[in-house]
């Protein structure tokens, strides 16, 4: 089978502390009910410098500068155990929030970004001189339509736009872009905005460590878990055409996936679906960071006496393209789902998105080398009460393959720390699932350090309150054969002609 290939992966981490301060949905929650609690006036001591974020393991390792491997190999807690990090990546960057808050003025369509006229010079400067966004047609915005302190402040006070702080200094705001339609709120949009600016760098950072060029991408899938749209049809909208048109994809055409956090696995699937089928040669999956989960457990961070590590929006995108014959193979033949009769224990789950597949492949749970579940990072979600997310996966993977026999109970362990990794990816919901892997996984296939990985994504629909359903996808990503077919299998044919000519052989004697 002429299975489609990953071609390349690209990872954006931004730093939003403003943000997390006044649009994480824990902030403003605890602000509608007290707006001097002691959660908010302690949280900013534990908010982190742009360079200590730069430096915390775990983000270093999502961009690609350090291997899950090497990871492992770091003492925790990591927020106590810096590395010398760099803001570019093998696999992508880390931006302030300056930048970005520039970055959102650029995408902004309809003038709902207002910038303080210093600070909008200031930020020009500094993306005007950024190695990947400098050259978008669209950076004159941040010659335009600057506003006073004063006119923010009115904004703000007057008229329900959002605001937007850098280093606790009132910046800029996003405006509502309907007097009374609560889908095109200023909180929304200013989600919303921040979300397409999050996909864009990811999806210009792809461009630009990759040899894809923006006119020869034919779709895009965007799967964040954010929804655009207006009172009639709320979330009705496409981002992803919104993400290529900045991009310079003219030539792309694409539409949004939703299933919560299992929203990138489907993703990739109809992806290489439109790939192998031939609809489409070169398509990109992208999804965009959530301002609504910064800071969500920075409660327990608080009360815990460590920093509020979920001070990170996050995107990736990741581009699939017809088999080259030396990049990693997407096994279509074997995709896991959780169907909406498989059940809702954890063994239920695991069987239908991991050992199912596994079985239509003729492999055993041994026979991939890395799995890639939820890997939020466990610094995060700990303290929180909800443990270490990736290991317990792991364990239950390794349980399965007690079961079926594959391995002696007492390997349990050892097969848990040969085939699991460390968690490594902010709690951004969807992001998490499978998907920072999949460049380590590919050039870790490409350097012949293992041979295939399983990428698996699980969303909990009952959070929607229209279902109790768990939902779940899996693939199997595995190096390739080298052979990229370009024509049609013989034999298959030569069967389907044996088979038509014994049909019509039965009806004539009839």
């Amino acid at each position: 089978m002429n299975y489609p290939v990953i071609r390349g992966a690209a990872y954006a981490l931004i730093q939003a502390n403003g943000m997390l301060l006044y649009q994480g949905t824990t902030q403003t929650s605890e602000r509608h009910k007290n707006s001097q609690s002691e959660h908010l006036q302690k949280l900013p001591e534990h908010l982190r410098s742009f360079d200590q974020a730069v430096s915390y393991p775990p983000n270093q390792t999502y961009i690609g500068n350090i291997t899950p491997d090497d990871l492992k190999q770091i003492p925790r807690p990591w927020h106590e155990n810096p590395v010398t990090g760099a803001r570019d990546g093998k696999h992508g960057e880390i931006m302030p929030e300056d930048e970005f808050l520039g970055l959102m003025k650029i995408v902004d369509s309809f003038e709902l970004v207002v910038l303080e006229e210093s600070f909008q010079a200031g930020v020009k400067e500094k993306l005007q001189a950024h190695p990947i966004l400098n050259d978008m047609k669209d950076i004159i915005k941040l010659n335009k339509t600057p506003g006073t302190t004063g006119e923010i402040e009115k904004l703000v006070a007057e008229h329900s736009a959002q605001p937007l702080y850098f280093d606790d200094k009132l910046v800029g705001c996003v405006k509502r872009a309907h007097e009374f339609d609560e889908a095109l709120s200023s909180e929304v949009m200013l989600g919303n905005i921040a979300n397409k600016a999050s996909a864009v760098l990811a999806m210009k950072l792809l461009l630009a460590k990759t040899d894809l060029s923006p006119e020869d991408v034919d779709y895009i899938v965007e799967c964040s878990e954010e929804a655009c749209g207006d009172m009639n049809q709320r979330g009705g909208g496409n981002f992803a055409k919104a993400v290529g048109e900045m991009c310079g994809c003219i030539n792309a055409t694409g539409s949004d996936t939703r299933s919560f956090c299992a929203g990138p696995a489907h993703s990739l699937v109809e992806a290489a679906a439109y790939v192998q089928s031939g609809i489409y040669a070169n398509v990109v999956v992208v999804g965009g960071g959530c301002t609504a989960k910064l800071g969500m457990n920075s409660r327990d961070h608080v009360k815990k006496g460590v920093p509020a590590l979920e001070d990170m929006l996050a995107s990736f995108a990741v581009h699939l393209s017809e088999n080259d014959g030396v990049n990693p193979v997407i096994r279509t033949d074997a995709v896991g789902c959780h169907r909406i009769g498989s059940g809702a224990s954890p063994q239920a789950v695991m069987t239908a998105i991991v050992t199912d597949p596994l079985d239509k492949a003729g492999y055993k749970i041994t026979d991939i080398d890395r799995y890639a579940p939820e890997m939020q990072n466990p610094e995060i979600t700990e303290p929180a009460g909800a443990g270490n997310v990736p290991q317990a996966n792991y364990k239950m993977i390794s349980a399965l393959a007690v079961k079926r026999g594959e391995i002696e109970r007492t390997e349990l362990l050892k097969a848990v720390d040969s085939f699991g990794m460390p968690g490594f990816a902010p709690t951004q919901g969807h992001i998490p699932s499978g998907v920072p892997f999949i460049g380590h996984a590919r050039e870790m296939i490409l350097q012949g350090e293992i041979t295939r990985a399983m990428i698996i994504g699980k969303g909990s629909l009952f959070l929607g309150r229209l279902t109790n359903l768990f939902d779940g996808v899996s693939l199997i990503i595995e190096k390739n054969s080298g052979k990229a077919e370009t024509g049609f299998d013989q034999d298959a044919v030569r069967l389907m002609i044996a088979d038509a000519m014994r049909d019509f052989a039965k009806a004539f004697r009839k």
